[in-house]
């Protein structure tokens, strides 16, 4: 991955950065070599793998560049994720298996304009008229939204179950009354594509609905279990490439007639960065680890999300303090770093709503 990812991704960043170039062309290389399916089963099309090489795969892309692990997380851990937790036989073959093997891109729909951590106030909704649902609403900030060929959406399906009357359904591109709307112009991870989607009287067929009526947002708070060890993964990938760059310009750079590598302040901050690096990755592998072995990891998932975000925010700020004005330019990585961090602790849920989760796990809340 680190080769593949040096050879085909690094000399690319800044140029598709600057330009917010939607890296398509990558698509069949990740394909080729599994990425596009990690963790599913070779019957689907996908390589078979566990969790614990899907976190690799995601960290070191995202020390190359994050936007690309963006790309192949939210494919992989949200769209495919969905589908494989809760689809039929059918659905797995006709949408699971060609986004497994990368033929297709996926992208998922939760959060709306006026429901971002409260979910549950979602306004998307489907109604059933005869053998088919319409759906109505507007979702934004949807990871490939302008690229995917699959779409999972959640929409209400009875407004006065809240949590218990959300459906997930599938959508496939080209569907009349389904187009991607505003692209996002964002801080960081601009070769990430963010968009919004609209639905306008989509007629979607009855057998589109992913899972149980009713039991869309309880199949999608699983999926965001996976979904933030994914950005867990994803966040100490880009604290590692802070380090890695702040560590090569420490050794570099001189000032008062030293190397700045030899001044004690220079050495605590590349301690504090690698130690908090090494438990955030802690926790992420064995979040990882705990779901190939079955067990539920709601408070791990959370964990990882959560401490591996900030520690890799405060990575990306010591790196640009570290390499000081030169920091503050695109001539060095570490400024890309820095921005690209802050979405880590809000996507796939906030660092408050981590803590959340947390508390409520400890406390035994439902």
């Amino acid at each position: 991955m680190r080769e593949f990812a040096e050879k085909e991704i690094c000399p690319h960043v800044m140029e598709w950065d600057e330009a917010q170039h939607f890296p398509r062309e990558l698509l069949p290389r990740l394909a080729e070599l599994g990425l596009m399916g990690v963790t599913f089963p070779a019957e689907y099309g996908g390589a078979g793998l566990g969790l614990v090489e899907y976190v690799t795969v995601i960290e070191e892309l995202a020390r190359a560049d994050a936007s690309v692990a963006l790309i192949v997380s939210a494919h992989n851990s949200l769209c495919a994720g969905h589908i494989h937790l809760a689809g039929t036989e059918s659905q797995k073959h006709k949408y699971l298996t060609p986004l497994a093997r990368g033929e297709k891109l996926g992208c998922w729909s939760l959060t709306e304009p006026g429901s971002g951590s409260d979910a549950a106030s979602a306004r998307t909704t489907a109604r059933l008229e005869g053998d088919a649902w319409v759906l109505n609403g507007t979702k934004n900030f949807v990871t490939n939204g302008h690229y995917a060929d699959i779409c999972v959406v959640l929409a209400v399906t009875d407004p006065a179950n809240r949590t218990r009357g959300i459906t997930a359904f599938v959508v496939e591109a080209g569907t009349p009354g389904f187009r991607p709307g505003k692209k996002e112009n964002k801080l960081g991870l601009r070769s990430s594509d963010t968009a919004e989607i609209v639905f306008e009287d989509c007629r979607i067929p009855k057998e589109n609905c992913l899972g149980k009526p009713g039991e869309g947002f309880i199949d999608c708070l699983q999926v965001l279990d996976t979904g933030r060890i994914g950005i867990a993964a994803l966040s100490v990938g880009i604290a590692r490439g802070a380090l890695e760059a702040s560590l090569r310009y420490a050794k570099q750079r001189k000032q008062f007639g030293r190397l700045i590598a030899e001044f004690q302040a220079i050495q605590w901050k590349l301690a504090d960065m690698a130690t908090e690096i090494e438990a955030a990755r802690m926790l992420t592998y064995r979040a990882a680890s705990l779901t190939d072995q079955g067990r539920r990891v709601t408070r791990e998932s959370a964990m990882a999300k959560l401490y591996a975000s900030e520690v890799a925010v405060r990575a990306a700020s010591e790196a640009v303090q570290i390499h000081g004005g030169y920091g503050f330019t695109k001539e060095y990585p570490v400024e890309k770093y820095y921005r690209d961090v802050k979405l880590c602790t809000i996507g796939e849920g906030t660092s408050e709503i981590q803590r959340l989760v947390i508390a409520r796990e400890l406390l035994g809340r439902p």
